[in-house]
């Protein structure tokens, strides 16, 4: 069943005047445009998933469009972890996309991309510095010490499309948080926690830089992705640990990420190992 766009009706369901409804005509009058990349922006009050929604859907809807959610109950992260938070206090969303003139071989590239996006819209709108863990998590400093804001999640969606979902905590509070490790952009003492400006923001930086990578071809060399990612990505200079499929584990310092995004680890036996799929663990801080 297709969520219902009730977001109108939110007003009278206010359970904290903190967390008022996002605007979703402002949001499609900001965001909708000629030749823009986005066509369609959707705010439903409550779904499972929006890029189970997305990808369910995507048989039938072009590229461009935008699901949002004021809160999930059934929100997936990467190795199928779930992501919970209360209504309202932060952004879920997907995207559909079809980069139909990039090899599909580079479409690894996708959520590295998101994540340069969201770091680089964030960084502007909410006044946050933020850093990103390889391959999708998004970083912020809570009294000295790095929390995971927010995650990405890529999914193929039909034969030509990608469904990419983001997660961000805005306004979680310090008892709010589902893990210790947690943090939330209002935790790291963000200029604005207001989610209409933030999401434009985001959406906004996200088009701007998918735009430069599918002219480029995919290319993250001449699109600046590559470089750009490798400049805002946390792991890069630490060691690490990769918890990799099949029960195995490579440990080693993170050196690069490679023209195919993956995680160039040097070992202690002076092998350089890419990673391409797997859980990184920081193990020495910056």
């Amino acid at each position: 069943m297709t969520p219902r766009d009730d977001s109108a009706s939110a007003h009278s369901r206010w359970s904290d005047l903190d967390r008022p409804p996002l605007n979703a005509t402002a949001l499609r009058r900001g965001l909708v445009r000629a030749r823009g990349l986005w066509r369609e922006v959707d705010v439903v009050q409550r779904t499972g998933s929006t890029n189970s929604d997305l990808v369910a859907r995507e048989g039938g809807l072009e590229e461009g469009v935008v699901l949002v959610a004021e809160e999930q109950t059934a929100a997936r992260g990467r190795l199928d972890r779930r992501w919970t938070a209360p209504a309202r206090s932060g952004l879920f969303f997907s995207v559909l996309l079809r980069p139909a003139e990039v090899p599909v071989a580079r479409w690894g590239w996708l959520p590295l991309l998101t994540g340069v996006a969201v770091a680089t819209g964030l960084s502007r709108a909410a006044g946050v510095d933020t850093a990103l863990k390889w391959p999708n998590d998004l970083l912020v400093t809570v009294d000295g010490e790095e929390r995971k804001a927010g995650g990405i999640l890529a999914e193929r969606a039909g034969d030509d499309g990608v469904v990419i979902g983001v997660g961000i905590n805005v306004s979680l509070r310090a008892e709010e948080l589902p893990v210790p490790g947690a943090g939330s952009l209002a935790l790291a003492q963000a200029v604005s926690t207001d989610r209409d400006p933030l999401l434009r923001a985001v959406l906004r930086s996200l088009e701007d830089w998918y735009g430069r990578w599918r002219a480029a071809s995919g290319d993250p060399g001449p699109s600046g992705l590559q470089e750009t990612y490798a400049a805002g990505c946390a792991t890069l200079g630490r060691k690490v640990r990769a918890e990799l499929p099949g029960d195995r584990h490579l440990v080693g310092e993170a050196v690069a990420v490679d023209a195919d995004g993956r995680l160039i680890l040097a070992t202690e036996s002076g092998v350089q190992e890419p990673v391409g799929a797997g859980d990184i663990i920081h193990l020495r801080p910056h």
